[in-house]
């Protein structure tokens, strides 16, 4: 790859886009080289582990010279853009084409996106239809890596070691280099650590390597053996063996990747326990259709899932301890004051959980507005990383899928979660008879550490009684 080395020439490197996240995808090139930028044009889209992000230029220039080809994985920090500031005309590569032949600084081991089509179905709203296409694999690898497999590692971002392990790092009296997720499975696993032979990037330690810590007593013996390459080479190969008419490989990647990572950090760190209720919701649904014709939500979206967010916000005012977590290295409860309020969205490129900030301090319509901004935003694929930053408790509507309820699993760093089913028409006793009424029925999970049994009943109890009978938002709110 050409170096610039000309004053005049600025580089534009990858940005921290998220908090900590260390890679993103160039999913699309809006620029070429030869093409006129201006401080604050958008010149790529990139894509994180949690959202995609337009970047703007923040310079005046000329581009010169785009460092990567569109679906390549860099890390943050690295160049990937040069812009002639000298405000003349700048010679454009002849080939006018991105660096697509020029060996990159970082494979593209794990393009994230899903095609440019994105219509994510935002979980309470219906299901929307979609069409997406996968880019294809790149195939070409950093020589300093180790090769990759089929599925990635689920944190580090990077390829697992293969079969052969690579020559010991030497361990001496500074902390292994590992990601919190990493140091709490070899905790749990009852690895050291300093024992660890790490193969990822900067001897970083990656899951696998401490996967295979654990089966380092029984694979001891033929470890030293000279032919091991071969048996390498025979896994590499080995997907290709597969019928691919009866047979679909998907690789882990992207946001569908970091939810895996962090469904199973939250299993298996809070202690999960799941109620149920079963409600009539006919004045609910009433209530609806007479919101459509109020005049103060003209323009907004009025639906179940507008006054099933409004239910929790009442029940978390009257019962503030449900909106917790729990702090394990102060062994701590931090009760929130506010509520950010999550909405699960299921997109192609997996399941997202934007919020709405101080959803606590809204009114109906204020509330009804900022659901609508973040259906809009979801729909574009246009969800910032901070948008799913922060989320304190969690909706989310399995009901539009049919079905009448789930156990919802929490995400990290809350302490409850409302799963909604399907409303549909049921027999009920009402006031004394047999009628059909619209019911529903509800799941609160919840982190057993800081939520008893008591306290998640009666945040179950008060959404499902302002459900029932609505009224009692005048006076409970």
């Amino acid at each position: 790859m050409t170096t610039m080395t000309e004053a005049s020439v600025r580089e534009f490197k990858m940005p921290d886009v998220g908090e900590g996240l260390t890679e993103a995808e160039i999913l699309k090139w809006y620029v070429q080289p030869g093409d006129t930028v201006t401080d604050g044009q958008v010149v790529c889209e990139v894509e994180t582990a949690k959202a995609a992000v337009e970047l703007p230029i923040p310079y005046d220039g000329v581009v010169r010279e785009l460092r990567f080809p569109e679906g390549t994985t860099v890390d943050v920090g690295t160049a990937i853009i040069a812009v002639d500031v000298s405000g003349g005309a700048a010679s454009a590569p002849a080939s006018g084409e991105p660096a697509a032949a020029q060996p990159a600084a970082r494979p593209a081991e794990e393009p994230k996106a899903e095609g440019s089509g994105r219509q994510p179905v935002l979980v309470g709203y219906g299901v929307a239809t979609s069409s997406t296409r996968r880019r294809p694999r790149k195939a070409q690898e950093a020589p300093s890596r180790p090769a990759s497999t089929a599925v990635q590692s689920e944190l580090n971002g990077h390829a697992p070691a293969p079969v052969p392990a690579p020559a010991p790092v030497p361990v001496g009296g500074d902390r292994p280099l590992a990601k919190p997720p990493v140091r709490k499975l070899a905790k749990d696993l009852g690895i050291d650590l300093t024992t660890v032979t790490p193969t990822g990037p900067d001897g970083i330690i990656t899951r696998e390597d401490v996967h295979a810590a654990v089966a380092a007593p029984t694979a001891e013996a033929p470890a030293p053996a000279a032919p091991a390459p071969a048996p390498a080479a025979a896994a590499a190969a080995a997907p290709a063996s597969y019928d691919t008419a009866r047979e679909t490989r998907v690789p882990v990647k992207g946001v569908r990747k970091a939810t895996a990572a962090a469904m199973v950090g939250s299993a298996f760190t809070a202690p999960h326990v799941t109620e149920f209720v079963t409600v009539d919701v006919t004045r609910t649904m009433k209530l609806v259709e007479e919101l459509k014709q109020d005049k103060e939500f003209t323009g907004l979206r009025v639906n179940p899932l507008l006054l099933i967010a409004k239910a929790l916000l009442v029940a978390i005012r009257r019962n503030p301890e449900i909106n917790a977590s729990w702090d394990e290295a102060a062994q701590e409860i931090v009760v929130k004051h506010y509520v950010n309020l999550g909405i699960a969205a299921a997109t192609p490129r997996g399941l997202i959980v934007p919020n709405i900030k101080d959803a606590h301090a809204k009114t109906l319509p204020q509330l009804a507005e900022s659901l609508g901004e973040l259906v809009a935003t979801a729909r574009e694929g246009r969800t910032s990383p901070s948008a799913m930053q922060g989320g304190t408790v969690t909706i989310t509507n399995v009901g539009v899928f049919g079905v009448d309820t789930g156990t919802p699993i929490l995400n990290p760093g809350e302490s409850a979660i409302l799963a909604v089913g399907a409303i549909k028409p049921q027999p009920w006793v009402h006031k004394g008879k047999v009628k059909p009424r619209q019911v529903t029925t509800l799941a609160l999970s919840f982190d057993h550490r800081l939520v008893d049994g008591e306290l998640g009943s009666k945040v179950l109890a008060d959404v499902a009684a302002v459900l029932e009978q609505p009224k009692r938002l005048i006076t409970w709110a």
